[in-house]
């Protein structure tokens, strides 16, 4: 008996990866996703090489992960590949305080932030 496997919500050229509570801002991670979107994947690899920011090697080792994904589980063409979407989404968020002058405390937050990348096959290429 059991339970019936859930059905694929992407389309059948689409590959999808999600990266689950990121230590870093949801704002921070929005700027680098916001470089890759519409970009080919390997363009996209690329940017995300030479990208200063600290949190650009997290995000290119998602879009490595959605790559495979999509050429071993879906195979697709990952010559085809460009980012369809990329979107962050807020996760939880840690509160610390710290110790400050004449006895008082600083609230100190910490975020949270969740990534999706879903790649798609260009048909016309």
């Amino acid at each position: 008996m059991g339970k019936e496997k859930n059905k694929r919500r992407e389309l059948d050229n689409e590959a999808k990866v999600v990266l689950k509570n990121i230590r870093v801002s949801p704002q921070k991670l929005n700027l680098v996703a916001q470089m890759i979107r519409k970009q080919s994947a390997s363009k996209a690899i690329s940017i995300l090489q030479f990208s200063k920011r600290r949190i650009s090697n997290d995000v290119e080792k998602a879009l490595r992960s959605a790559i495979a994904n999509a050429e071993n589980n879906h195979s697709l063409d990952i010559d085809k590949l460009i980012v369809k979407e990329a979107y962050v989404g807020k996760g939880l968020v840690m509160k610390r305080f710290h110790a400050r002058a004449r006895g008082r405390g600083a609230k100190i937050i910490k975020p949270f932030s969740h990534l999706t990348i879903l790649l798609s096959e260009q048909e016309g290429k």
